[in-house]
């Protein structure tokens, strides 16, 4: 953000007192309007296939240069649970439907702003990629780096 999205004006770093003390936050001077810039929760997928001997997913995303392979990632949408957040991801993406999920953790991602919450999922089903992914791999778990 750089102008205020209620009343145009340019948004300043400026402090104010907060709850925990003292936080410099983008503000507009004009109406009072605060750019909070909190975390983005993006949902991520461990996914073993149960018919495939516990084989786990990993894909390449169409945009991503090289041969770089990872998660089955996304955004939560508005009045979902991560739960079904997760699985909707899952399904949009590789075709495949998730029978069981049980949380492996939450993680901080800085850089770009955003708190992973991840899942180990075990799915079944004929993999059919979206457009959105290029390719994929099935390896075993020991196989797998992270």
């Amino acid at each position: 953000y750089k102008f205020c999205p209620q009343c145009a004006s340019p948004l300043e770093w400026l402090a104010q007192l907060e709850d925990g003390g003292e936080k410099s936050r983008l503000r507009c001077v004009g109406c009072g309007f605060t750019h909070w810039n909190n975390p983005t929760p993006v949902l991520a997928a461990v996914i073993e296939l149960e018919d495939r001997g516990g084989q786990l997913l990993l894909a390449r995303n169409a945009a991503w240069p090289g041969k770089f392979f990872g998660l089955i990632t996304g955004f939560m949408e508005a009045g979902e649970t991560p739960q079904e957040g997760i699985a909707r991801e899952v399904a949009e993406e590789t075709g495949l439907t998730v029978t069981e999920l049980s949380i492996i953790g939450a993680y901080d991602f800085q850089r770009m702003n955003q708190v992973i919450i991840a899942y180990h999922a075990v799915a079944q089903g004929e993999i059919v990629l979206s457009p959105e992914l290029a390719e994929y791999k099935l390896l075993p778990p020991e196989a797998v780096k992270c």
